[in-house]
């Protein structure tokens, strides 16, 4: 861990104690990671009564008690990803969800998984902006200024906005199969909607002048897993898009789930993560290229001819999710689920150390589990590679997963010597 740029774990009495051991949000350079929030009263420990509207509107104030125990505002959050019980019950949070963005509105993630910690019916996922950053005793000089942007070029929503950018990231709203001139979910099966999605994502991307190329991590939420390799048959049409990335067959970290439900019943959703190379004022604008994507593979991991296993961007590298595979032989390891963790955790670790950092620079951790009474087991073994408890969480019960892996894990790390200008 550097000290130019340093980890700032934080955790408040005002929202519910970890039930686990991570914290509650953890700023990293000019973000704040938050742990998923469940709706929990912080006073009692225990699932707040009433049903979905009443559990939305804990969520919301725990993640709000968090954003104002570190001096920031429901404003300055660029990104909220809902997991929710019942795909039915998403309007029902909706109303609640207004409440807490009335004017701006971020991104926004929806899907319905098949269970959730503490059997709640919703738990919300918050990131958000941290213009001071965390270099110590040098606080960022000027307000840095979010970045909104919407195209009728891809479908809009009252309830999200299609990108915000916020120093060196532009993060965008899932993207469902629809067609943004009819609002309706595209003819076809999985492969017509999967090229609706990308082509949606890259209607954003063209709206504010950025390279499809230019995506750091994707996210694929499906409907039913038999339909990965009908996706990826789409996927590899969309990426490598330019002749620089094709030449060293660059493509995004990747993480990819089977969802219980999506919005609209669609077949699959698609999310990015996308450099911003030029920053966010007042920042200094950059040409686009003058900090690079430093992509990464190491044979002490498995790797995934569709998926780089680290792309770093400026503060942050973002990691493909890893399954329990042993890297030597491309297998599942024997075991239960203690040994399928703890081999996922192994493969994070080998990526991390192969780009020179530490298991301690890592800023969030997602667990997606086969079977949520797992957690328990997980947490044993989680805790011998995290003890300080230091990355913020989020947890959800997945309806399958690549290779019929009990668990996967994905991970975000600082990057605190950024990425270089080419010279």
């Amino acid at each position: 861990m550097s000290d130019y740029n340093v980890v700032s774990a934080r955790n408040t009495e005002n929202a519910p104690k970890n039930i686990g051991p991570y914290s509650q949000t953890v700023a990293y350079s000019h973000y704040n990671n938050l742990s998923a929030q469940l709706p929990i009263d912080p006073k009692s420990g225990e699932l707040v009564a009433g049903g979905v509207k009443e559990q939305a509107e804990q969520c919301f104030r725990n993640i709000k008690a968090i954003v104002d125990s570190i001096d920031h505002v429901m404003s300055d959050v660029v990104k909220i990803t809902v997991f929710v019980k019942n795909i039915k019950d998403v309007d029902a949070i909706d109303e609640v969800y207004k409440t807490f963005f009335s004017t701006y509105v971020p991104t926004r993630t929806v899907v319905a998984v098949s269970a959730l910690p503490m059997d709640a019916l919703v738990q919300i996922d918050a990131l958000v902006s941290h213009g001071e950053g965390t270099i110590p005793n040098a606080p960022q000089s000027g307000d840095l200024i979010k970045l909104t942007n919407n195209t009728t070029n891809a479908p809009m929503s009252a309830l999200s906005t299609q990108a915000v950018a916020f120093s060196h990231y532009n993060n965008l709203s899932a993207q469902l199969p629809i067609d943004p001139k009819s609002g309706r979910l595209v003819v076809g099966g999985v492969k017509e909607q999967t090229g609706q999605c990308l082509k949606n994502i890259k209607a954003i991307l063209e709206s504010v002048d950025v390279p499809f190329d230019d995506i750091v991590k994707i996210n694929v939420y499906l409907k039913n897993f038999s339909d990965v390799e009908a996706v990826n048959e789409v996927y590899t049409t969309f990426f490598p898009d330019s002749a620089i990335a094709r030449a060293v067959a660059y493509f995004p970290a990747r993480t990819t789930v089977a969802v219980s439900a999506l919005p609209m019943d669609a077949l699959v959703q698609v999310e990015a993560v996308v450099s911003h190379g030029d920053g966010t004022p007042p920042q200094a604008v950059e040409d686009r290229h003058g900090l690079i994507l430093e992509a990464n593979n190491t044979e002490n991991a498995p790797k995934n001819a569709l998926a780089t296993q680290t792309v770093a961007f400026s503060h942050y590298n973002h990691l493909s999710a890893q399954l329990p595979l042993d890297p030597k032989t491309g297998e599942m390891v024997a075991g239960g689920v203690k040994e399928q963790a703890g081999q996922c955790l192994e493969n994070i670790k080998a990526i991390i150390e192969s780009v020179d950092h530490v298991m301690e620079d890592v800023v969030k951790v997602n667990i997606f589990l086969k079977n949520i009474a797992d957690i328990d087991a997980v947490d044993e073994v989680y805790k011998t590679f995290f003890p300080d408890g230091v990355p913020a969480r989020s947890i959800v019960g997945v309806s399958a997963l690549p290779e019929g892996a009990m668990i996967q894990i994905d991970a975000v790390v600082s990057n605190a010597e950024g990425t270089p200008p080419i010279a």
